[in-house]
C-alpha cells in the first residue's frame, strides 16, 4: 500500500440524519444511511435518491497521449475513446488476475479515473511508474468528489434544472457542469444511474441543490443493496487475489457494459484473457445468493461458501435489500448446480438461478482444437 493519504471524510457526514458506517467498513468517511435505509432504496428505484460516494479515490490524467498510453496498459479499448465519453477498465497482473477496477471519463482534454479508496494510491503509483516517455501526466485528482443520482425522477425538470444541463447524457456519456466537473450516465446499479464528479469544496452545495430539487438523501447501504441485486462486483469485496475478469463478469467493451475489450492489442494479462475466452471456461463465476434471514448473524466478506462441509466458493458483499431480504454476491465453482444446499457462515444460502452466467458462447479456439481431433 502506498503512503499516499486516503480520501478525507466527507463534510456531508455532519448532515442532519446522516449515520456513519460500522467500524471496518470499506465505505468509511461517508454516510451509511440517513435514517431509513429501505425507504432510501425504494427512492433510488422508484423516484430519486442522491448518495455521497466522495470516498472514491480520484485520479486525473492530462497529456496529449493519455488515451493511447492508457490503452497499452489496461484491458479496455480506449485509444480512440471519444471526448465526453466514459467506460470501465481493469489493470491486470502478468497472470491475468484483476488488480484494479476503475471508471474513467475523458472530457475536455483530461481523463478522470475513480476507484476504491483503499486501492487508489496503488493505482496512481502504478500509472506514474508506467509513463516512461509517453506524454501523459497522472496525478492525484481528489480535489474532485463523486455523488451518485439514482432513480427515474432524475429526469424530472426540477433535477435537470438543478444540474444546469440542457439534457441528461446517454449511456457512458458525460456532460460538463457549470463551475467544474461533469455528470455521466452509468449502466448500474439501476436503470437510471448518474454520477456527478464535482469540486470537493462544492460538495455541500451540490448536495443541498439536489435534495432541494427532490432527490432523497441516501447512504451507501442503498447503493450496495442495488449493486448486489444488479450482480455487479466490487473489487476487493467480491473478488480475491485469484480473480480473473471472466469470473467477475467484466468481459466486454463499452457496448456490453464490460471492462475487457476482446479486440485490442497487447496488454499485461492479455494471454490469460485470450486463452480462457478461446479455449476454456472460468473455474468460478459470480452469482447472487439468497441468505436465510432467520439466522443469527451474517457471513463475513471472504468467508467460505460450503456444500456438505466442503468449500465451493467465497462470499463477497452481504447486504439487506428492501425487497429481496438478505442477499450476497459470491464467487462459486462453475460446477456447483443452482439447487445445491449451501451454507455461508451462520446462514443457509441458495443461489439465485437467474444470476448464473452462461458459458456456452462459441469458442473459435476450442472449435479448431476439436476439428484437429476429429470432433466436428
Amino acid at each position: 500500500m502506498s503512503d499516499t493519504p486516503l480520501v478525507a471524510p466527507s463534510p456531508l457526514l455532519s448532515s442532519p440524519g446522516a449515520v456513519p458506517p460500522l467500524d471496518g467498513s470499506p465505505d468509511a468517511g461517508v454516510a451509511w444511511h440517513h435514517g431509513d435505509p429501505f425507504a432510501e432504496q425504494r427512492a433510488a428505484i422508484r423516484s430519486a435518491a442522491v448518495i455521497d460516494r466522495s470516498h472514491r479515490f480520484v485520479i486525473a490524467i492530462s497529456g496529449e497521449e493519455r488515451l493511447t498510453w492508457l490503452h497499452t496498459i489496461s484491458s479496455q479499448h480506449v485509444a480512440a475513446l471519444p471526448d465526453r465519453t466514459s467506460t470501465e477498465n481493469l489493470s491486470l497482473d502478468l497472470n491475468g488476475r484483476v488488480e484494479h477496477h476503475f471508471v474513467m471519463t475523458d472530457i475536455d482534454g483530461v481523463t478522470w479515473i475513480d476507484t476504491e479508496a483503499d486501492r487508489g494510491p496503488d493505482l496512481l503509483g502504478f500509472l506514474q511508474k508506467m509513463v516512461f516517455w509517453s506524454k501523459a501526466e497522472p496525478r492525484d485528482g481528489n480535489e474532485m468528489a463523486l455523488l451518485s443520482l439514482l432513480g427515474p425522477d432524475v429526469a424530472s425538470s426540477a433535477i435537470v434544472q438543478a444540474l444546469g444541463v440542457a439534457a441528461l447524457p446517454g449511456m457512458y456519456e458525460a456532460v460538463p457542469l457549470d463551475g467544474g466537473g461533469f455528470v455521466r450516465r452509468m449502466p448500474w446499479p439501476t436503470a437510471d444511474s448518474f454520477d456527478l464528479l464535482v469540486p470537493r469544496t462544492d460538495l455541500p452545495a451540490w448536495w443541498s441543490r439536489l435534495v432541494d430539487a427532490g432527490a432523497r438523501p441516501a447512504g451507501t447501504w442503498a447503493f450496495e443493496a442495488l449493486r448486489v441485486a444488479a450482480h455487479r462486483p466490487r473489487i476487493g469485496l467480491d473478488t480475491d487475489d485469484r480473480t480473473i475478469p471472466h469470473e467477475a463478469g467484466w468481459i466486454g467493451g463499452p457496448a456490453e457494459h464490460g471492462a475487457v475489450h476482446l479486440d485490442k492489442g497487447c496488454y499485461r494479462g492479455q494471454e490469460t484473457v485470450a486463452r480462457v475466452h478461446n479455449l476454456g471456461k472460468p473455474p468460478r463465476h459470480l452469482v447472487m445468493l439468497h441468505l436465510d434471514g432467520s439466522a443469527e448473524g451474517r457471513p463475513e466478506v471472504g468467508e467460505a461458501l460450503t456444500a456438505g462441509g466442503r468449500a465451493v466458493g467465497r462470499v463477497g458483499t452481504v447486504v439487506d435489500h428492501f425487497e429481496e431480504g438478505p442477499i450476497a454476491l459470491a464467487l462459486v465453482k462453475r460446477s456447483v448446480p443452482a439447487d445445491t444446499e449451501l451454507a455461508a457462515g451462520p446462514c443457509a444460502a441458495a443461489i439465485d438461478a437467474d444470476s448464473i452466467p452462461r458459458h456456452d458462447d462459441f469458442q473459435a479456439g476450442r472449435a479448431a482444437v476439436d476439428k484437429l481431433r476429429g470432433r466436428e
